[in-house]
């Protein structure tokens, strides 16, 4: 396990001022508007859950991950934040993933038998449902809007009083986001990457 491994130095945390974020999308290649959804979304989440300590750049490369900063398939992010497409994963059929029959009726990844998880995020619709949070203020909780998406992540790395500043919490929510040892590994890799690329906060 990571746990030992991971030190608080992985979050890092701060507000979105114009110059930084221009500075950091450069030297991290974070495009600027996924970034500021990211820092937004972190500063959110620690505001509702104050012991939670979620670091913009943890946020961040959950993004990467999951879908190259709304970026997969080819797409890109628009200044709304919206996707410029739809970022629809592979068939939970159980073939090669979990095996998660339809909870939307398809209205979010457009299959009636199987869910997909979708947005810059890679929400399962279930999930969605009930972690959905409405990011950019417009009075609609959409997946595929990556203000929407990145505080919901943000604020799911958050729930059950998490401490996100310690390895262990740290290491629990990552792992609640995806329970593969190997994906908690990429995460940290990648947020202590974007800490050290974005250079000082201060």
């Amino acid at each position: 396990m990571l746990s030992t491994g991971i030190t608080p130095a992985v979050n890092v945390t701060r507000s979105a001022d114009a110059q930084w974020l221009i500075r950091a999308a450069a030297q991290t290649g974070i495009p600027a508007r996924a970034l500021q959804a990211y820092v937004a979304a972190a500063g959110v989440a620690n505001e509702s859950a104050p012991t939670c300590g979620i670091g913009w750049n943890t946020v961040a490369a959950v993004g990467f991950i999951e879908s190259a900063h709304g970026s997969y398939g080819g797409g890109r992010l628009t200044t709304t934040g919206q996707a410029s497409g739809p970022i629809i994963g592979p068939s939970l059929n159980g073939d090669g993933f979990a095996a998660i029959p339809d909870t939307d009726a398809g209205a979010l990844d457009g299959d009636a038998l199987w869910d997909h998880a979708v947005g810059p995020m890679q929400f399962i619709p279930s999930t969605w449902q009930h972690a959905g949070r409405d990011g950019n203020g417009d009075g609609d909780a959409d997946p595929f809007n990556i203000d929407d998406a990145a505080l919901s992540a943000a604020s799911y790395l958050c729930a059950n009083g998490r401490d996100l500043t310690t390895a262990r919490g740290w290491t629990d929510a990552i792992y609640s986001y995806n329970q593969s040892d190997a994906y908690v590994a990429q995460v940290h890799d990648r947020a202590r990457a974007y800490a050290a690329q974005s250079g000082p906060t201060g």
